[in-house]
């Protein structure tokens, strides 16, 4: 164990004795410093980009700030070369001392991250020969275990900065803690492509199109006029009871197996009626079931 170590430990479980820490970690691209920014928006005193093994200076240092009642949050990743190898005995020692510690893992899909980093014209930190896909990869393996190590794993693919802010504060107000496997509804629009971060897709076009039907067409989904038009259906009905029941059934053998979220993607042809409705149904049927999800319509405002 470095001599650093002990005490970093020493400082940061007399913190945690009354408030708790939150490691902001993940892949580059996936959205941590948003995170950070949220939590700093709750009151959360912020450091990113801080090694390990210099935490105890700096605890030091400032220690008229952190000491304040006042949570922290550390941004951690692989620009600290030596984090791969000196966060699990950090993590273990400082758990073990009774701290609350808990790791907030951001995640993307590998399209979502070359778009951004396509878009931002960024240099990969784990690319050393300027192969982004290869950075992406090389960072994801180094992660793993730290990833399954998580207290919570939040895929941001399909989020805009303020949806990943609103996600980020929605967890810092109940508990970064393990809990029940976190579920996204999803609704979208074919024509405008499929969102790839979706475990299980369902097509709702069999259903009468209210986009047809004078005075819905300029509505959208939430309205409560064109839920009325989708669901006097039957089979609007018949689909519903049948779908809540597989998703129960999944559900189950899902979180058995261990995993973190599952993204339940809903669609229709332009996204704005029929996927939005069923979706916003699902979405209430979980939740009156004590379901941990959240709902975002990805395409309601287009054309």
């Amino acid at each position: 164990m470095f001599p650093d170590h002990f005490f970093l430990i020493q400082a940061l479980c007399e913190i945690m004795k009354t408030r708790k820490i939150v490691l902001v970690t993940g892949l580059s691209g996936s959205g941590r410093r948003t995170a950070l920014n949220a939590l700093e928006d709750e009151g959360y005193y912020c450091i990113d980009n801080m090694p390990v093994r210099i935490l105890p200076q700096l605890l030091s240092r400032d220690s008229e700030n952190i000491h304040e009642e006042r949570n922290l949050a550390l941004g951690m990743d692989l620009r600290d070369r030596n984090f791969t190898g000196d966060y699990r005995e950090v993590f273990e020692r400082l758990r073990d001392q009774g701290c609350k510690l808990e790791v907030l893992f951001l995640e993307a899909s590998e399209e979502a991250l070359l778009r951004r980093f396509s878009q931002t014209r960024r240099l990969h930190q784990a690319s050393e020969d300027g192969d982004l896909v290869r950075g992406i990869r090389s960072e994801k393996a180094q992660l793993e275990e730290l990833r399954r190590s998580a207290s919570r794993v939040i895929d941001t693919s399909g989020y805009t900065i303020h949806q990943l802010k609103d996600v980020v504060i929605q967890y810092a107000c109940n508990g970064f803690e393990k809990k029940r496997m976190q579920i996204r509804v999803l609704s979208f629009g074919f024509k405008h492509g499929l969102p790839l971060e979706s475990d299980l897709l369902i097509d709702v076009r069999f259903i009468p199109n209210p986009y047809f039907v004078k005075g819905l067409q300029g509505l959208d989904g939430k309205d409560e006029r064109v839920q009325g038009f989708i669901k006097k259906w039957p089979e609007t009905g018949i689909f519903l009871e049948k779908y809540f029941s597989l998703l129960e059934f999944l559900i189950t053998l899902y979180e058995k197996e261990g995993k973190a979220y599952l993204t339940l993607g809903v669609g229709c042809t332009g996204g704005r009626h029929r996927s939005v409705t069923i979706a916003e149904e699902i979405f209430s049927r979980l939740n009156s079931l004590g379901r941990e999800c959240t709902l975002f319509h990805r395409d309601i405002e287009l054309e």
